[in-house]
């Protein structure tokens, strides 16, 4: 249901999870809607810098010389990883949304921003509770963040008009799945996502109960626009 979130923005952060060139230049994983998915995370970005809130900035870059991988991660021919590999210039975050000033950017090689061994202990220096989470891909990178933040007692602001997936189908879909157990946190839009980093306070849709949302293939859609 829908009613009043607050958040202390000293203790707020925004991340911005994997958005990197690949997911505009290279055929294999291309974001639906990305370009719009960058600017709404740009004017976000814009709005946190403004008020002092943390921007924090992940990306996934694997380099298979380098890093343990998991036992069945795709590789190449040559042994490079299939995606996101560490010598693929597709891997730079997009200029639009790229890091300013001494903005924490932390490289990862799992889906989780908790499995890189300093991301929680750059929110613990900042004393954050709450978490403004957008980037790519929703249902992957996304959702292995927002799961394990809950996980840790964050309170989750699911942005969800700025992540993104393949297709839209696939993006909606993970967002209501995340919504039906995102406890003690809210799903907004960029605008109210803006509201929330002006005021300190917005009304959200926040999960009520046990698995409150649910959905089939007809009206998915209907009960995404009415988070």
């Amino acid at each position: 249901m829908h009613k009043p979130f607050i958040a202390s923005l000293k203790r707020t952060a925004l991340l911005c999870i994997d958005l990197q060139e690949e997911h505009r230049c290279d055929e294999r994983y291309l974001v639906d809607g990305y370009g719009d998915v960058l600017a709404k995370v740009a004017r976000l970005q814009a709005a946190a810098r403004a008020v002092g809130v943390a921007v924090v900035h992940l990306a996934y870059i694997v380099d298979a010389g380098k890093v343990p991988l998991r036992r069945f991660h795709p590789l190449m021919a040559d042994g490079r990883s299939a995606f996101s590999d560490a010598a693929d210039p597709g891997t730079a975050i997009c200029p639009e949304v790229a890091p300013v000033g001494g903005e924490a950017v932390l490289v990862k090689a799992n889906a989780s921003a908790f499995s890189h061994a300093d991301f929680e202990p750059v929110l613990q220096e900042r004393a954050i509770e709450t978490l403004i989470v957008t980037g790519v891909w929703t249902e992957a990178c996304v959702a292995a963040t927002v799961k394990d933040a809950v996980d840790r007692g964050f309170r989750v602001v699911l942005v969800k008009d700025a992540c993104g997936s393949g297709t839209h189908a696939m993006h909606a879909t993970a967002i209501i799945n995340l919504a039906n157990r995102l406890y003690g946190g809210a799903v907004v839009d960029s605008l109210q996502a803006l509201t929330l980093l002006a005021d300190g306070h917005v009304a959200a849709w926040q999960v009520v109960g046990a698995v409150p949302l649910r959905f089939g293939f007809d009206d998915a859609a209907e009960v995404y626009a009415g988070l």
